[in-house]
């Protein structure tokens, strides 16, 4: 039995920990149980970062902060996987609370899956983001205006994130979506909780 299914009990739906930018959507709770029901579609419990429960009672907005994230944290150990939103949040790169779950998953031992709404690789996506301010050095690499190398790896973000999605047996999936819906289109999604759903039952002897 690998560290991923330590948590599955007989008759328990593999529960599976939905990260990424998706809190911040004007009804994320809505946004949250259509991801569930795709899960439950596919055999899965999806675990939704809402779903943890946080009594701010009266406490400064740092100190409640701290609980969610512990609170975040808590939820990833009660499950197996991890879905991750890595579509490209308020710049170039991934939303950076979503990279840190998924490198908190990766460290227990879970299968990480994760998905982007923009296909484009992360070297001109970041290009295009530094405007003016990009330039290419002697050596034709990219730098920004403090002189900064950017990466160069044919990847969708910065290379820690697809390396530990492949180490851990998960997969990445890439799909272009019309602006309107770069936070809500949910194909590539998808796309993970089915793939998720046929690793985790190999996973387990039942496929």
């Amino acid at each position: 039995m690998t560290d991923a299914m330590q948590t599955v009990h007989a008759g328990q739906l593999p529960r599976i920990y939905l990260a990424g930018p998706d809190v911040f959507l004007p009804d994320p709770i809505a946004a949250g149980e259509q991801k569930k029901a795709i899960c439950r579609q596919h055999g899965l419990e999806g675990v939704f970062p809402f779903d943890a429960e946080v009594d701010a009672g009266g406490r400064p907005r740092s100190e409640t902060g701290l609980l969610i994230s512990a609170a975040n944290e808590s939820l990833i150990r009660g499950c197996v996987a991890v879905i991750a939103n890595m579509t490209p949040f308020r710049g170039p790169s991934a939303d950076v609370g979503t990279a840190y779950e998924m490198g908190f998953a990766r460290g227990l031992g879970l299968i990480v899956f994760a998905y982007t709404n923009d296909p484009t690789a992360f070297l001109p996506r970041t290009e295009r983001y530094l405007g003016v301010h990009a330039k290419r050095d002697e050596n034709g690499r990219l730098r920004d205006a403090n002189d900064m190398e950017v990466e160069d790896w044919g990847l969708a973000d910065n290379l820690m994130l697809e390396g530990g999605i492949h180490a851990s047996g998960g997969m990445f999936a890439a799909t272009g979506s019309p602006d309107a819906e770069l936070f809500t289109d949910l194909r590539g999604f998808e796309n993970c909780v089915r793939r998720a759903s046929e690793v985790l039952k190999r996973k387990d002897g039942s496929a």
